[in-house]
């Protein structure tokens, strides 16, 4: 009977080792929507680290058709975050904050009984600072952190709501995650991340770069904007909805990581492992936020969560940055990888993640 169960075991556990990934499929897909000119991107999907599926679509400058390569460097936008959060939980680590510390231990600021943890999960109810600075900053200069949260002090718009009630997505909060950071460790934050993350792991192309470091970047891969009236996508940093990537261009971690799809392999691969952090403190980047009603979020640190997917549990995080689209997205219970860059800001991007997460989790 042992033997008879051990056998049934074998078979059930090789039969679904054997559903491989349809790579014809997601190519078919994929090359559907750039024939339809409406898809410019590099993409990497990996099983257990090795890559099974890597391609660069369409043009790293248009104006000029110079074509994307799978090396070439993308603005990650909100894809930055996770960076933000590693930081943050490297310092737990070390015993140099916790995560239900007040905010208002490290940083001045006008809003009280808020918690890093807050901070970490989208549940501070912060405003948005952008508004503020858009508003009130004097946009021939450029600000950081510290007049961001000077500016936050001086006209101090009024909490969303109550922290830990509610979910919002707050880039104002890893802001502060950023500065407290620096005040817990006593270091620059850009110098934290290259040190204890990129260097760390071989992460030779991801910095946290000034726009003029970006255009020295021969590979930098240039954001694109579709204009229906041209028939044509345009540099966007052409227009007025990207020049707050100008004045804002000293913000440090809720976005301006650059890097590419293989480095971002390299930080994959590593979240397996204890390079970082151990496995346990992982975890609870991984773990839903309980909201004080009772209300799971699906939101951990730095990541999106989908708990109950019958792959096994999916960590994802997309960025939304003028001409940029990106995603990474780890299914954890098959330890594939699916990344993808995309510089022409494509309105097929969610649909071609949707189709290829379907297809990857199958």
């Amino acid at each position: 009977m042992k033997k008879i169960l051990a056998a049934l075991l074998f078979f059930v556990c090789t039969s679904v080792d054997a559903q491989q990934i349809n790579y014809t499929k997601i190519d078919s897909i994929i090359q559907s929507a750039v024939n339809n000119n409406q898809f410019n991107a590099v993409i990497l999907i990996a099983e257990k680290g090795k890559v099974k599926y890597e391609k660069a679509f369409g043009y790293r400058e248009f104006a000029e058709q110079i074509s994307l390569q799978k090396t070439d460097i993308f603005e990650l936008a909100s894809v930055s975050k996770q960076f933000t959060a590693m930081v943050i939980m490297m310092l737990k680590e070390k015993g140099l904050l916790q995560y239900d510390d007040l905010v208002e231990k490290y940083l001045s600021i006008p809003y009280k009984s808020l918690t890093i943890r807050n901070l970490l999960t989208h549940t501070s109810g912060l405003p948005d600072y952008q508004d503020i600075m858009d508003q009130h900053w004097d946009k021939n200069k450029v600000a950081g952190n510290e007049d961001i949260i000077a500016y936050l002090n001086q006209y101090a718009p009024p909490k969303l709501f109550e922290p830990g009630t509610k979910y919002t997505y707050s880039n104002t909060g890893y802001v502060l995650l950023a500065s407290i950071a620096e005040k817990a460790s006593g270091r620059d934050f850009i110098e934290l991340a290259n040190t204890e993350i990129f260097h760390k792991l071989g992460m030779k192309h991801t910095a946290i770069r000034t726009l003029a470091q970006k255009a020295a970047v021969k590979n930098f891969a240039i954001g694109h904007i579709y204009v229906k009236e041209k028939n044509a996508f345009i540099r966007a940093d052409s227009f007025p909805s990207s020049n707050y990537t100008i004045w804002l261009g000293n913000r440090k971690g809720p976005g301006r990581i650059s890097s590419t799809a293989e480095d971002l392999l390299k930080w994959d691969q590593a979240l397996y492992t204890d390079k970082l952090i151990s496995q346990q403190t992982l975890e609870e980047a991984f773990t839903p936020m309980i909201l004080k009603n009772g209300k799971i979020s699906s939101y951990g640190f730095g990541w999106e969560i989908i708990s109950d997917h019958s792959a096994g549990k999916i960590v994802w995080h997309n960025g939304d940055n003028p001409g940029y689209k990106t995603e990474i997205m780890r299914f954890l219970g098959k330890k594939a990888t699916l990344i993808i860059l995309c510089n022409n800001y494509s309105d097929q991007f969610e649909n071609i993640i949707k189709q290829l997460q379907t297809l990857i989790s199958q």
